[in-house]
């Protein structure tokens, strides 16, 4: 079977792209993959350190800046250009794009040269990129049902779930005695995002220089964008608390947590889920189309997940979510309960199957 992949700008594109690589791995021995990505972006170093084949593509999204934006007009036909060649001289099977604007050639011109195409988008409310080029795909799978109602032009959409779900399931716990926890304390877990939130941090500092937190451990992941040493030096008493940048397998931790505090990003969602785990989450209201705050409402229309909004947290109101989700039995179980559902549809093997039945649709 011979794949391209493209995905790109952010790890919310990215290791999605990656779970779905693993997938198609699992199942096809003789799996040949090339991906394609951005020239200037995370996904350049991620994806050929692990050893996939990459292509690059130079191009951006629109930003309202004349300028640049006239440029990228000329970027979008180069890259078309070079897709054009890329694909001619793989000769794939299928063509998968799994969001972020370098797909926009990519599934364009599979679609041009008569390939078969599938998307994936993440998040409840589609994406530019993921709007346009879904009257090219042959398959849309989509995270939530909600997204169905937003992608009218697309020939044929499924509920597929979020890949990062079956990824989650199969962690296994991280020692958090390494990391210098009391593994008889409930340890809740903070975390901001891979590049963090500088509103949310500062906001966060009046919590953790409260006294309201005693009862159980913190561990507070900032996200690499944050300078650690500026914030650790405004925490008053860090007897309890660790904080750190980043953590390298962010499930794992999940996994060894009593409560997590996150945002809203989809894979973070799904693996909440995937992990069983009672959350506060707290949706960015700075992202394209509010699309934070619209994930986190389905879930918790489902009861799911409890939500706060970012101008609405105090340290007081904070205190009293975790309070109650650590003590209340009943609620964290009716938490899982309702995880069940989504639980079911088992993302990574759902979205092999279309892709291995369109596949098959042309032989």
């Amino acid at each position: 079977m011979n794949v391209i992949v493209s995905a790109g700008g952010s790890g919310g594109h990215i290791y999605p792209a990656l779970a779905i690589i693993d997938e198609l791995k699992r199942h096809e021995k003789n799996l040949n993959v090339l991906y394609i990505g951005t020239h200037n972006r995370m996904e350049k170093t991620l994806v050929p350190n692990k050893g996939i084949p990459y292509e690059s593509l130079e191009i951006y999204g629109f930003n309202k800046n004349i300028k640049r934006d006239i440029k990228n007009i000329f970027l979008i036909k180069k890259a078309l250009k070079k897709c054009s060649k890329i694909i001619k001289d793989f000769n794939p099977d299928i063509v998968i794009g799994v969001g972020g604007y370098v797909t926009y050639p990519v599934i364009k011109m599979a679609k041009k040269l008569g390939i078969k195409t599938f998307i994936h988008e993440q998040n409840s409310r589609p994406g530019k990129v993921n709007y346009l080029v879904s009257k090219y795909a042959d398959v849309v799978g989509v995270t939530f049902k909600s997204s169905i109602n937003y992608l009218k032009r697309a020939k044929k959409v499924i509920h597929t779930g979020h890949p990062s779900l079956d990824i989650a399931i199969n962690t296994k716990k991280y020692d958090k005695t390494l990391l210098g926890f009391d593994k008889t304390k409930k340890l809740v877990l903070y975390v901001a995002g891979s590049l963090g939130s500088a509103s949310l941090n500062q906001k966060m500092i009046d919590f953790l220089n409260s006294d309201l937190h005693n009862n159980y451990e913190i561990l507070y992941i900032t996200g690499n964008n944050v300078n650690i040493s500026e914030f650790e030096s405004k925490i008053i008493n860090k007897k309890h608390i660790k904080i750190l940048p980043y953590f390298e397998n962010l499930p794992s931790i999940m996994a060894s947590s009593d409560l997590v505090i996150s945002r809203a990003g989809a894979g973070t969602l799904f693996e909440i889920i995937g992990l069983e785990k009672p959350s506060i989450i707290i949706p960015s209201p700075n992202v394209a189309n509010n699309h934070q705050y619209y994930n986190a409402c389905e879930l918790l229309e489902n009861k799911v997940i409890e939500v706060i909004e970012e101008k609405e947290i105090t340290k007081e109101k904070l205190a009293e979510k975790i309070n109650d989700l650590l003590n209340n039995y009943n609620k964290r179980e009716l938490l899982k309960k309702n995880m069940q559902e989504y639980k079911k549809i088992k993302p990574s093997e759902t979205i092999y199957k279309e892709i291995n039945k369109l596949i098959n649709s042309t032989k």
